[in-house]
């Protein structure tokens, strides 16, 4: 398989005002992130709240512009402060966000969110706009007469399947899933993913599910993408990850997922201190204030991505064979 995305030390700070007369904070969102993605596959990008995660997603769908840093989609290049590439690329990626309820227009028909992007990217009729959405209605699990109704009439599984649709009506090759069924319940939730598997594998997509849920990962997921504080910590094949996580990051996270098997449950890993601050995160490695290997070189010295098999992990304690 053909790499479709390539990140290269992806940045994004935002300045914060504190007052008229006060220099701005800078908070670092995401800090030299760097991987791949080749085509077909699943990337899920994890890590707790305020990680980066959607801040990553919206640099990969071009809604945002990196601070810092190349990003190359399907052969085009998009850099820091040159951002010509991203119009040839909107038919290319798209997102499906987190929240069904507020991604979709109260005030507009079923059928016009989702003929929308063609009516603004393409020079397709009316009658050829509404054949090609009430297809896609049918290919996400709805019916054709859902065209004319208002989202309000819709379940939150199917206003979900509605943004999926949207998402899809201009063909894209890859799919940036932000949280896409943290907001449904369980039952909707398997429903849900199994129609993106089926949309894959019969559209030929590529996906980037970005999710805090690592029991949902498991399933979906081909390699996982560990981010703790704006950077990247450990990237791995699932089956990898799943069997033997090397970060000592990635091993609290998972003894925090719940195990529906309570032969596979092991003992609960709780990080020490809270969560330090975009505005000034710590030097050296930023985990070492809460890491039970942490030494005198963690507190100056950034650990940076290697090779460890088919992981890669930014730790010295696993660099040193310490763990």
């Amino acid at each position: 398989m053909s790499v479709i995305v390539s990140a290269d030390n992806l940045s994004q700070v935002y300045e914060v005002r504190r007052g008229l007369f006060a220099k701005p904070l800078g908070l670092k969102a995401v800090k030299e992130a760097s991987f791949t993605v080749e085509e077909g596959e699943t990337l899920a990008i994890v890590g707790e709240s305020g990680c980066g995660k959607s801040t990553l997603a919206r640099i990969l769908t071009m809604i945002e512009e990196p601070t810092e840093g190349e990003l190359i989609i399907d052969g085009v290049s998009i850099s820091a402060g040159h951002s010509e590439g991203a119009k040839r690329l909107r038919s290319t990626v798209q997102i499906v966000f987190q929240n069904p309820y507020g991604a979709l227009n109260p005030r507009q028909k079923v059928g016009a969110i989702i003929t929308e992007p063609l009516k603004i990217n393409t020079s397709l009729s009316g009658q050829q706009r509404r054949e090609k959405a009430e297809a896609m209605l049918s290919q996400v699990g709805l019916r054709p007469e859902h065209y004319n109704r208002y989202p309000h009439m819709f379940s939150g599984g199917q206003r979900q399947r509605i943004a999926i649709a949207r998402a899809l009506i201009l063909d894209p090759k890859i799919l940036v899933l932000d949280e896409p069924v943290s907001a449904l319940d369980v039952s909707i939730q398997a429903a849900v993913l199994n129609l993106l598997a089926d949309l894959q594998d019969g559209l030929k997509l590529t996906y980037i599910f970005i999710s805090h849920d690592l029991s949902v990962v498991r399933h979906v997921a081909d390699r996982v993408l560990v981010m703790y504080l704006g950077r990247p910590v450990e990237i791995a094949p699932k089956e990898a990850l799943y069997a033997g996580p090397r970060h000592p990051y990635t091993k609290a996270l998972l003894s925090a997922t719940p195990a529906t098997n309570p032969n596979e449950r092991g003992e609960r890993i709780r990080l020490s201190g809270e969560l330090p601050s975009p505005f000034d995160p710590p030097p050296g490695c930023s985990f070492n204030p809460r890491c039970p290997y942490a030494n005198e070189r963690c507190r100056t010295e950034r650990p940076l991505l290697t090779e460890h098999g088919p992981t890669k992990v930014a730790c010295f304690a696993v660099e040193e064979g310490r763990i």
